[in-house]
């Protein structure tokens, strides 16, 4: 159950490194989703974000947070849970 959460969250920061990569029209279809990816994802991203500097024009915060989710499922997924 944990697993498949951490999965799906990492799954969401995906997404949002992906709609990154584009402009989004503020009163667009996209622009909801691009809404509630920010919400979803900001609580570790923010910290983290804060914590690890940019390299340029690069914020790789959303990797480094993939990697410590990674990381804690496998620590999970070793003692069973």
């Amino acid at each position: 159950m944990i697993s498949g959460i951490i999965s799906l969250y990492t799954f969401v920061i995906f997404a949002r490194i992906i709609v990154s990569w584009f402009p989004v029209n503020p009163s667009g279809p996209f622009a909801s989703v691009n809404r509630v990816l920010f919400q979803v994802t900001e609580p570790l991203l923010g910290p983290a974000r804060r914590i690890i500097p940019k390299i340029g024009p690069i914020d790789i915060s959303p990797i480094a947070v993939v990697f410590a989710l990674g990381f804690v499922q496998r620590l999970l997924a070793s003692a069973g849970l």
